[in-house]
């Protein structure tokens, strides 16, 4: 069997895969040599940017936070460590939120590029529209972001996880004016907006202003979720540059994989990890600018910049294609319920959160997670959203495309994740 690639041909031989060059460049890793990361044209704009951009929502964190700390759970030795050997070997996008880490994700950020670090890097934040209740909060939120960064601007500023009623929110809340303002006074400067829902909805807030750059959830599982593969390519064709989270969906394309999936990437021969292909999967993909990962540790990501140091668009081979829809068609095998998240079904007269418990019940078992899906399950429960609510009336049965038998898929996922 041979994989081939840009980068080159690897064999294989009954049993003893060829060395290869990524192989070496992990090991390297060790040895102090350092590796160039990749870097790509930020949309319409005339500069470019790390292909790997570092995502300050999953840094290492302390057992005992230390009341007094200014960045609460965050570790701060490890996570400076962190971003800073990140940005001294190639990356230059840091994305953090009001939100993430209790609130003190961009304290972190803004301690960590002190020392000149700051002049390196493009900083992204986040306007959480959930917080905006009048008009001039937008202000308001923009200044004590800026405040805890302790910066004068931000690089890219987003509205946070835009989805149908968020953006209808951000319209009423005259957040795209406020944008405009916040660019022509120079307290950011590049607007941009992530997202999470329909693919027409995501269309329609592309098309309703003069975007910079948005971001989306893309892996190998959700090229057809939220935005999408179409997503990416009608976001890129009208000049967006496009930030990509979600790579590895969480950690679930990562670790903890299959042994048939795991076997599926070690037949090659490439000596990949998941992650890996997972990342190559994304990186594929020329309208993809920026890909987002989360790194608590060190070997995370010194690993991730060895991987898009050469992960090239176009770079993988027909053949590593259908490995990974093979890894793909094995997840979706294990589906057990065949939603397709439409939402023709809601609003349950009893509230049921129909769609979000066959997604957790899914994702419980495609990745083998029964743990994380039983607490997921626990919150609907503590919102009186869970299966126990549904009365029967069938009311969803009548209005589903799919036809599919939703009250006794209920039971189903109840008993699963209540076990």
């Amino acid at each position: 069997m041979v994989f081939s690639s840009p980068a080159g041909h690897w064999e294989k031989e009954g049993n003893r895969p060829a060395e290869r060059i990524y192989i070496k460049k992990l090991r390297s890793f060790a040895q102090g040599e350092s590796w160039t990361l990749q870097r790509r044209k930020f949309g319409k704009h005339d500069f470019d940017v790390s292909l790997l951009g570092f995502g300050c929502m999953r840094l290492p964190t302390v057992a005992e936070p230390d009341p007094d700390s200014p960045v609460g759970e965050i570790d701060l030795e490890k996570a400076v460590e962190l971003l800073r050997y990140a940005v001294d070997n190639g990356v230059d996008y840091i994305d953090t939120a009001y939100t993430y880490h209790g609130e003190k994700s961009e304290v972190l950020v803004g301690l960590a590029l002190k020392d000149g670090y700051r002049e390196r890097v493009k900083v992204a934040t986040k306007l959480p529209m959930w917080k905006v209740n009048a008009p001039e909060d937008c202000d308001a939120i923009l200044n004590e972001q800026l405040d805890r960064l302790q910066m004068d601007h931000i690089d890219m500023y987003l509205l946070h996880a835009l989805g149908r009623d968020s953006w209808e929110k951000a319209k009423k809340m005259k957040a795209l004016e406020f944008l405009d303002q916040a660019k022509a006074d120079g307290r950011i400067k590049y607007a941009g907006f992530s997202f999470h829902d329909e693919l027409h909805v995501f269309k329609e807030i592309v098309d309703s202003y003069d975007w910079d750059f948005c971001q989306i959830q893309l892996n190998y599982m959700d090229e057809n979720y939220q935005a999408g593969v179409e997503g990416l390519k009608y976001a890129a064709e009208k000049g967006l540059a496009v930030v990509i989270m979600e790579p590895l969906r969480g950690g679930k394309l990562a670790k903890d994989m299959p042994e048939e999936v795991d076997a599926f990437f070690a037949e090659t021969g490439l000596g990949r990890t998941p992650a890996e292909w997972a990342f190559r999967w994304v990186c594929n993909f020329p309208e993809v600018k920026v890909v987002l990962s989360g790194m608590g540790t060190m070997e995370e990501l010194k690993e991730n910049i060895a991987t898009m140091s050469d992960a090239a668009p176009n770079s993988l081979s027909d053949e590593e294609l259908e490995v990974i829809k093979k890894a793909q068609e094995f997840f979706l095998d294990r589906t057990k319920v065949k939603c397709t998240d439409c939402r023709y079904c809601l609003p349950c007269p009893q509230g049921v959160e129909i769609p979000r418990i066959f997604s957790i019940w899914n994702n419980a078992v495609i990745y083998n997670r029964p743990g994380e899906g039983r607490s997921q399950y626990q919150h609907l429960i503590k919102e009186n959203k869970e299966t126990a609510q549904c009365i029967a009336c069938g009311q969803c049965e009548s209005v589903c495309p799919q036809n599919l038998l939703i009250i006794d898929l209920l039971k189903e996922a109840e008993a699963a994740l209540v076990s």
